[in-house]
């Protein structure tokens, strides 16, 4: 017998076999830049989302501030027209307005101190921009043409409607519960004396 004749024959993937394996390692090194720029996203987000909370914020705390320097100035023009008008039924729904714009502006005073504001403190953009000077001009010149009356009724409806339409606004957007209900409770008293001033003719008189 020949010696080699009983050797296996040799596999094909003989080398592969004896070949050193290669382990998969997970190269932390490269992945670095994928997991950095992730937690960059993710840091960007939180930012994000925490500036627009902090809008919604600020942006309801103006409104309200508005809401206070436009009933502040209100009550202002209200008080001084008292003793211009002829028409004593001008000044019987002017004195139920004056009242009524006394009563809100106190019970809205301790509400909007929960939110840090001081309804005799209101940053000047807003009082500036909320200023019944023009209101007031136009007034001085319908007393002088002996049309006082008429020119007051007017003014005041369109001011009235202004601080409907954003108490309105602020009751929309607000999740104060007792924000809410005062601007529920204002909205249902200044509606009637809104329709007195527009109502007002004073050729009847």
């Amino acid at each position: 017998m020949y010696p080699n004749d009983n050797q296996q024959p040799v596999p094909v993937d003989y080398l592969n076999q004896i070949a050193p394996h290669q382990t998969h390692k997970f190269d932390l090194f490269n992945k670095k830049p994928v997991m950095f720029a992730a937690i960059g996203i993710g840091i960007l987000l939180i930012f994000a989302i925490f500036a627009v909370i902090g809008n919604l914020s600020s942006s309801g705390t103006k409104t309200n501030e508005k809401l206070a320097a436009r009933l502040n100035a209100t009550s202002s023009v209200v008080d001084g027209a008292k003793t211009k008008m002829k028409s004593s039924q001008l000044r019987a729904i002017n004195a139920g307005l004056s009242t009524l714009l006394l009563n809100e502006i106190t019970d809205i005073t301790p509400i909007l101190a929960k939110d840090g504001i001081t309804i005799t403190k209101i940053d000047k953009t807003i009082t500036s921009a909320e200023s019944t000077d023009a209101m007031l001009a136009r007034l001085e010149d319908a007393r002088l043409n002996i049309a006082y009356d008429r020119v007051y009724a007017i003014e005041m409806t369109a001011q009235l409607d202004k601080i409907i339409v954003l108490m309105n606004q602020i009751y929309k957007s607000t999740n104060s519960t007792s924000l809410k209900a005062f601007l529920s409770n204002s909205l249902k008293n200044l509606e009637p004396i809104r329709k007195q001033f527009s109502e007002f003719d004073s050729s009847k008189l």
